[in-house]
């Protein structure tokens, strides 16, 4: 079902029992399958590919050539990358059946132009993986991360201002954003995960 509103160029492929939503625009050789998902306001660049069972959220910005396959969640808000790449199968093979491992990608992620992320990860609330990463285990909520495996470099606001520690109490860590000022948190032992680099 195609909303209102939405712009498939002529050239992009989207099947039949698909659901794009309102103001969303779906751009040159895109192909979004049958059984996908996508919210409002969505743009879905040159070439990429949304696979069957795909849910996306509203206002999200997925890049030229991004592939997203079965199995992978992306909420609002989140900016996923030029060739950013997403795995389903984290034993995969040409024959026999595949085995599907769920990703999550949070509200406000954003992951940067050709970065990787493997199969059965959650990419927290407004964090931000750098350019050219592989994903490899979980990233929390506001965490910056990136590199061959991507490890936590910092956390980074919404505004994208660092944020920098204030306190520690009962096992969170209070974050401040040295740009808008704005507080959040982090469980401790994310932030043990900065120590450690």
């Amino acid at each position: 079902m195609i909303m209102e509103g939405v712009f498939v160029h002529p050239t992009a492929t989207v099947e039949k029992g698909s659901s794009i939503g309102k103001g969303s625009k779906i751009w040159h050789y895109a192909h979004v399958r049958e059984g996908a998902v996508l919210g409002s306001n969505c743009n879905v660049g040159h070439c990429a590919f949304v696979d069957t069972g795909v849910r996306v959220g509203d206002n999200v910005k997925i890049g030229n050539k991004v592939s997203i396959f079965r199995g992978v969640t992306i909420d609002s808000d989140a900016f996923i990358g030029p060739h950013v790449a997403f795995t389903n199968d984290k034993r995969p093979r040409s024959l026999g059946e595949w085995e599907i491992t769920e990703t999550s990608v949070k509200r406000g992620a954003s992951i940067g132009t050709n970065s990787t992320i493997l199969c059965g990860v959650t990419l927290g609330e407004d964090c931000m993986v750098g350019a050219g990463s592989v994903v490899t285990r979980d990233v929390p909520a506001h965490g910056l991360v990136y590199g061959n495996p991507a490890r936590l470099r910092g956390f980074i606001c919404d505004c994208k201002g660092d944020a920098v520690r204030k306190c520690e109490k009962g096992g969170v860590v209070t974050l401040r954003c040295s740009k808008c000022g704005k507080e959040f948190s982090s469980l401790k032992g994310s932030y043990k995960l900065l120590e450690r680099g």
